[in-house]
């Protein structure tokens, strides 16, 4: 018991280190080449050239994925032995859940759709690239939305996340009207078992890219969630792009067969 209570000790203190690791992390859009924009009648989209998500210095986005890593082996742990390793900041969950859902098994998403706002699209991986930012779908894929593969697949435990683009130098892209979307709106996310995850919103936000809540976007595992995530507000250019995120919250409701 006493080799126990250590290995439990030093996993909470790594989670901890791993958790302030991660607090710088966003989703950026980078633009090496900006330029200052003319005023544009609203509702138009931001012209920009190269687009990629990704956070600023790399290493916060590996911490988030170790963070994942390590949640769920510690759900695991704490299911087998009965014993007690989260900080009940995550394990706790900061939204209250549906009365009943569904947990999955592990399965990739190959598309997704939301009816509010006529959305169809197919979903394909992305993971960390090169540089250690958040990879997402080339500009040739900007109708596609890119599922983060270092966490969740939709429907398992812990939040899932997926991202897109909002748009690109010809118009709108995936995520262009993600903004629109309410509590109550549904997410249907087919996977590779054939089997159709629906989510329900629980929030829309907006948050300044230096001031992501990273323990609310990427480390609430009480539940299957989802995060749908691109960029937002006003577009400043350089390494930033636009100064904020928009992230959808989402929460499983229900599975059915495709």
């Amino acid at each position: 018991m006493r080799a126990s209570g250590r290995l439990v000790a030093r996993a909470s203190r790594r989670l901890r280190q791993v958790a302030g690791q991660a607090g710088l992390a966003s989703v950026t859009t980078t633009d090496p080449a900006a330029q200052p924009l003319p005023r544009r009648p609203a509702g138009t989209p931001s012209p920009s050239t190269r687009r990629r998500f990704g956070t600023s210095p790399g290493l916060p986005v590996l911490a988030v994925a170790t963070l994942m890593v390590l949640i769920v082996a510690m759900l695991g742990v704490e299911r087998v032995t009965g014993m007690h390793l989260l900080p009940d900041r995550i394990s706790a969950g900061l939204r209250q859940p549906p009365k009943k859902f569904p947990v999955l098994s592990s399965s990739r998403p190959t598309s997704l759709a939301i009816e509010k706002i006529d959305l169809r699209a197919p979903v394909h991986d992305v993971g960390i690239a090169p540089d250690g930012t958040i990879a997402v779908p080339d500009a040739t894929r900007a109708q596609e939305a890119g599922w983060y593969d270092q966490g969740p697949t939709p429907g398992q435990y812990g939040p899932a996340v997926i991202v897109g683009h909002v748009d690109t130098t010809s118009g709108p892209a995936v995520f262009h009207q993600l903004r629109e979307l309410r509590s109550g709106d549904q997410i249907e996310v087919t996977r590779t078992d054939r089997s159709v995850a629906v989510f329900e919103v629980d929030s829309v936000e907006r948050f300044d890219k230096g001031q992501l809540p990273v323990d609310e976007v990427y480390g609430d595992f009480s539940r299957p969630s989802l995060r749908l995530i691109t960029c937002g507000g006003q577009w400043v250019g350089g390494e930033t792009g636009y100064s904020d995120n928009v992230v959808v919250f989402a929460s499983l409701v229900k599975a059915r067969n495709g």
